[in-house]
């Protein structure tokens, strides 16, 4: 599966982004679907994941109640709303897949990935 993630840019602290990931060459509902972020300097994060019905979803502490993980199968489309965003969040956003198995939270675990969207939030 081949993954286009969109929707970055530059906002201000408490604002609000939508990110969306675009799947084509396989069967979305297939996978589990998750969000990663790498800052500067810093290691890739687990931010969001979700299974492939949408019935679960998971979330990394820093981003719990602000962060908002959907994905629409009909559409092959994975989104995070993010709202309240802080200058910690800056990042570059990726979305990741894995192919047939249960949600996990390493990034290791995922095989396919999208080539990342930039985030900025200025204070």
């Amino acid at each position: 599966v081949q993954l286009q993630a969109s929707g970055g840019g530059l906002v201000q602290a408490g604002g609000s982004l939508r990110l969306s990931c675009a799947a084509s060459g396989g069967t979305f509902s297939s996978y589990t679907m998750g969000w990663f972020r790498q800052a500067p300097g810093k290691e890739r994060d687990f931010v969001a994941g979700i299974t492939w019905n949408g019935l679960n979803t998971y979330y990394a502490d820093s981003v719990k109640g602000r962060f908002t993980i959907s994905r629409d199968n009909a559409k092959n489309t994975v989104h995070l709303q993010m709202i309240s965003l802080k200058p910690e969040d800056t990042a570059i956003y990726y979305c990741a897949a894995r192919y047939y198995g249960a949600f996990v939270y390493s990034s290791n675990d995922y095989a396919y990935w999208g080539q990342g969207t930039l985030i900025t939030v200025s204070s």
